[in-house]
Formats: structure tokens, sequence, C-alpha cells
């Protein structure tokens, strides 16, 4: 026989359920400029259609995401609401150096921050007067142990058992180099910040085509970031 003890770690343990879904389902529809269906995110989550379709009318409740003509589900006011104070002082800090940066190398620069085992781009400029760019996503995120924002992420942070030798290396000389691991034929250059105790780790990214761009980009990247460090201090 069920107790009262058991009953509420079940509505609980429910509860959790529905609420991982609704957040899931969140993240599929913001990561979906084209929108996606009731039946797209119903199978994506592997529910019910009649679930999916609960989750996404409450999620439009809030101003989240919103319902087009189409019958699709894309990202809405209130989720750009809530985006624009996320690491709002870091941005409006780090945003005019990298501007500046990026139309002095020529390359796309972003400003990538640690939370969990993601590096997760906050903001990113493009060179103002460059006809080829690459560009990094806003609120593009790939693991920490991947390319050059991942190392510099945690060159950033404590030393790891079993790191991997260029985390190390990049903590010791201030910046990281990869080839291809986020950006297929692509460089990356990564350079750590300096952030006040219990602040994430950050770090500011370049990204080309040329390696040459990336050497010649060393210097003035750790220059930037050295000032953009003091300001955070």
């Amino acid at each position: 026989m069920a107790t009262p003890e058991t009953n509420a770690l079940s509505t609980r343990a429910a509860g959790t359920q529905t609420l991982a879904r609704g957040l899931s389902a969140l993240e599929l529809v913001a990561y979906s400029p084209g929108g996606l269906t009731i039946q797209d995110v119903a199978e994506r989550l592997g529910v019910h259609r009649s679930i999916a379709t609960r989750l996404l009318s409450t999620i439009a409740d809030h101003r989240l995401i919103n319902r087009g003509p189409d019958g699709r589900y894309r990202a809405a006011g209130g989720l750009a609401a809530l985006a624009r104070e996320v690491y709002s002082g870091l941005r409006e800090q780090a945003t005019p150096a990298m501007q500046d940066l990026a139309n002095r190398l020529g390359a796309s620069v972003a400003l990538f921050v640690a939370e969990a085992e993601d590096a997760v781009a906050v903001t990113v400029t493009e060179p103002a007067n460059s006809t080829v760019r690459v560009s990094f996503r806003q609120g593009g995120r790939h693991p920490l142990g991947r390319g050059a924002a991942g190392y510099a992420l945690l060159a950033a942070l404590p030393p790891r058992p079993d790191e991997d030798p260029r985390v190390t290396e990049g903590r010791r000389t201030g910046y990281v180099v990869s080839f291809g691991e986020v950006e297929a034929g692509y460089w990356g250059l990564g350079v750590p910040l300096t952030r006040p105790a219990n602040e994430p780790a950050a770090c500011l990214t370049l990204i080309s085509a040329s390696k040459d761009l990336i050497d010649d980009s060393v210097e003035a990247t750790l220059a930037a970031a050295a000032e953009l460090s003091r300001y955070a201090m």
C-alpha cells in the first residue's frame, strides 16, 4: 500500500520529469530558427503528441515561445528579454574591445564562458570591413574538451587529473590553438581571461581559415584579454 511518503516521492519525481521535458522542449525550439511543429518536438523528446502539446502550450503561456500561422513554434520575445540579462555586465565590458580586435585582425571574435562541462558563446563580434566572415552563433555551445575555446576555459580553471597537454601548455603560455575541432577546416585561437573569484571562467576566441592570421593574432588577442581582465577585477 502506498504511504504518504511514497506518494510524495512519486509526485516529486513526476514533477522533475515534466520540468526536464519542458526545458528540453524549450531548448529544441530555441535552437531551431525555422521552428518546430508539435510532432517534431514529440518525436525528438520521445513522448506522445498530447504531452508535447501541453509542454509547448505551457511554455508559450510564459511568452518564451510562440506558435506561428504555420503551426510551428519559434523563440519569442520573452526568451530574448531573459537572454539580454545573462552575463550582461561581462558582455558590456567586452564588446567594444572585441569589436576593435575583430576590425583590426579581420576575424570573428567570440566571448565564451564555462557552464558545467560546456563552452558557451555569450557574445560575438565580426569584422566590419571584411567580405569573408566565419561567424560563431551566440548561444552556441560545445564540450569543454574540444576546440580552442574549450581548452582555454579549462586552462582558466584549476588543473584536472589527466588533462589534455594543450590545456596544461595553454595555462603556461596564456593561449591555445586548435584546428578543425569545432568548425571543420578552420583554426581557433583561445585566450583565457582572469576573472574574479566565484565568476565563471571566460575566454576570447578567434576563428579563421588562415593559420597565418591566427599565428599573427596571438599578441593582439593576449593584449585585449589582459585589458578585459583588468576591467573585470
